[in-house]
């Protein structure tokens, strides 16, 4: 009879991170819902100081948590399933994050082809346009609101177009750090990946600049103009903050490298980083086509 050898699972002790997460949650959602009822009451409100009190507490929570996986993991405590376990939860986060985006792609598809050629009257709808204003135009994008705003749609050309070159080329880099880590190549691995991070941190640079060029005077492209400026700065503004979140990820996959963390067969933290940079790459390119060209 054999016996088979099986590998060590590592058990933490009870944390109380989940916690403090759960706590820190609770306060951004009645912050952000006291935030956004009070925005046109001439009272404040604590919503504000609520919020950001929670997103404090969420960033206290990361940082904490992160630093023990890390001490950990850097103590040799991670087994072969350990890294499976880890794969597994990266790879149903970017799956949510799919569908997160799924839900927004699917509002937009609605609306264009659904929802205004009903109003325009298509269909068994010949009535509704009655409802709407005098001057409505059932044509996507909808450039004009009934208080007689009219808006400019943002083009595909000029900073839009910067951008996608800017995120395909990171991915690009990203990839090329990936496999200097493989190669244990960490001159490379450390230039790589800060080209990364700078072609990250100008995409967020020129989407600010596109964004005041929305709100200025000659485009009149506000987040209250209509639907098209809510599902404009609703779409694009969410993957910033998705950008946003890679950038930190790279930088601190970055400090890490610099202190020589990582190894060829020991990086899934690097891995996932760079999992969820070419997931944000892939959307913004589906957001290119969906929402400035097409």
């Amino acid at each position: 009879m054999t016996t088979k050898e099986y590998e060590s699972y590592y058990v933490p002790s009870q944390s109380h991170w989940p916690i403090i997460g759960a706590i820190a949650l609770f306060l951004i959602a009645i912050g952000a819902g006291n935030y956004v009822s009070n925005l046109n009451s001439e009272e404040s409100g604590y919503g504000g100081y609520v919020l950001l009190a929670g997103i404090a507490l969420v960033l206290y929570m990361i940082y904490g948590w992160f630093s023990d996986v890390i001490t950990e993991s850097l103590a040799g405590k991670y087994s072969h399933q350990m890294d499976n376990s880890f794969k597994q939860g990266m790879s149903w986060f970017i799956f949510s994050e799919v569908m997160f985006f799924a839900a927004f792609f699917g509002a937009l598809l609605y609306l264009r082809v659904f929802s205004v050629p009903w109003l325009g009257g298509e269909g068994n709808n010949a009535e509704t346009a009655a409802v709407l204003w005098p001057d409505f135009t059932a044509a996507w994008p909808l450039l004009k609101t009934p208080d007689g705003t009219e808006t400019t749609a943002m083009g595909w050309y000029g900073l839009p177009l910067l951008n996608t070159v800017l995120l395909l080329t990171s991915s690009i880099t990203a990839h090329f750090a990936h496999s200097a880590l493989i190669k244990n190549n960490r001159s490379q691995l450390k230039v790589w990946l800060g080209i990364t991070i700078l072609l990250g941190l100008a995409f967020m640079y020129f989407q600010v600049l596109e964004y005041a060029h929305g709100y200025s005077e000659e485009m009149r492209l506000y987040l209250t103009s209509g639907v098209y400026g809510n599902s404009f700065y609703l779409l694009t503004g969410f993957h910033g903050m998705h950008v946003t979140l890679g950038c930190i990820m790279l930088i601190v996959m970055f400090f890490r490298v610099l202190k020589g963390h990582f190894t060829a067969e020991n990086h899934f933290a690097f891995k996932a980083a760079s999992w969820y940079w070419h997931f944000v790459d892939v959307v913004w390119v589906m957001l290119f086509v969906f929402v400035y060209i097409i």
